[in-house]
């Protein structure tokens, strides 16, 4: 390991932008925020970034994390992140979307799912509303079994399987995802309550089971074509995800 000495004027800057949030399996530290212009349907709009990390070890030392992360190869695991937009500690109601890594539709553009329309689509209902966060998390690929498997799930899709039994046959739960981590970044952020922005109730107990206080749910259904129909369907029919009237198909 190559340890490098920090200067004073880094290590100060750095003590304003990390926190640590101390959680039972170590620590989470979270960076920023950073401002990020982002291109938003031909707008640029402002918002203020923030990325998170998980370590079993907790510590303040500024050294020691900048050794511990130089030695990780973190350009090998992804790690993930928030983007907020207005005053998202103090507003009274935010909206916020939990949203899962898509490789193939949030940047190749996929029509075999939704995905890359609920990304930007979260995002622009959080500027209409004035403040928000979309949590981009980056270990749900696939629902949780990453995205090889994943591209094995879409062969097996491609010879008659649903997602759900594609998922299955490779010896995958249907939804592996854990928001714990999400959970614990949102509790440094933000205190108040929020509209969850979803279409899987799994989300909305995920956050009551973690005590966050919701102040409601919006839809997030689009984007349907031939390519996703039947992967939209399966959601609602398979995983429990609620129709676009907000109820089950057999309530």
């Amino acid at each position: 390991m190559v340890h490098v000495k920090l200067e004073a004027t880094v290590v100060d800057i750095l003590k304003e932008k990390i926190q640590l949030i101390e959680t039972d399996k170590g620590a989470t530290y979270l960076v920023g925020p950073i401002q990020l212009p982002v291109n938003l349907y031909g707008e640029t709009v402002i918002f203020q970034w923030y990325c998170w990390l998980n370590q079993c070890e907790v510590t303040n030392d500024f050294q020691e994390i900048i050794d511990r992360l130089s030695s990780a190869n973190l350009a090998e695991h992804q790690q993930s992140s928030v983007l907020v937009y207005g005053d998202f500690k103090n507003a009274d109601d935010a909206q916020i979307r939990m949203h899962s890594i898509c490789h193939t539709g949030d940047i190749f553009g996929s029509k075999r799912c939704d995905c890359g329309y609920q990304l930007k689509q979260s995002m622009k209902n959080i500027v209409e509303h004035g403040t928000g966060a979309l949590f981009y998390l980056a270990n749900h690929e696939g629902r949780g079994i990453g995205l090889f498997s994943k591209a094995m799930a879409y062969v097996l899709q491609e010879n008659g399987y649903d997602t759900v039994e594609a998922n299955e046959g490779l010896g995958f739960v249907d939804d592996s995802r854990n928001y714990e981590d999400a959970m614990h970044v949102l509790k440094a952020l933000r205190t108040k309550p929020v509209t969850l922005m979803t279409n899987n109730p799994k989300k909305v107990e995920a956050m009551r089971n973690a005590g966050l206080p919701i102040s409601g749910r919006e839809p997030l259904w689009g984007d349907k074509s031939e390519f996703n129909e039947k992967y939209l369907q399966t959601k609602i029919n398979r995983s429990g995800h609620l129709g676009e009237e907000g109820a089950h198909p057999n309530d």
